[in-house]
């Protein structure tokens, strides 16, 4: 972090992340074979801010292990974010892109997680589907949502 002001939208973010996770939770699209993570759609704020990279992660850290996930979930769930969250920051540029790290990097790694760490029957193609959907919904339509709403509303980050 360059400073306070980094730091402090770090730690927001990551708090934002944890409260729509537990949101998504109430609803039971927060974990499991079909997710639709309303705190994705934060995937976007890279485009606004470095301190969202650290953020998002340490957010999903955090999310992860308040739902009672395996350490694997942990580690490659929270991975998986941070590898989105990263490579929507170099896309910044490019807004209409910006949301296709973190669908990609969740769709091509979650999957595993649901096999491997939970045992899940359905397959890696099955869960690829399922974790994608849920993240072109959440982080996809949501977080362009939120995309035009921030840049419509002239939020300075």
């Amino acid at each position: 972090m360059k400073n306070t002001k980094q730091l402090t939208q770090a730690a927001i973010i990551a708090a934002l992340y944890v409260i729509l996770t537990m949101v998504s939770r109430l609803f039971g699209l927060d974990s499991g074979v079909i997710q639709v993570r309303f705190s994705e759609a934060l995937c976007i704020l890279p485009c606004f801010t470095p301190a969202a990279v650290p953020g998002l992660f340490i957010g999903c850290v955090l999310s992860n292990i308040l739902a009672g996930a395996v350490v694997w979930d942990v580690i490659f769930g929270s991975l998986a974010t941070l590898i989105g969250a990263f490579f929507t920051a170099k896309l910044k540029t490019y807004p209409i892109l910006a949301t296709l790290p973190p669908i990609l990097s969740n769709t091509l790694i979650i999957p595993f997680v649901l096999s491997y760490a939970y045992g899940f029957e359905g397959g890696i193609p099955y869960f690829m589907l399922t974790v994608g959907i849920g993240e072109i919904l959440s982080c996809g339509i949501l977080g362009t949502i939120l995309y035009t709403a921030i840049k419509k509303s002239g939020i300075s980050f």
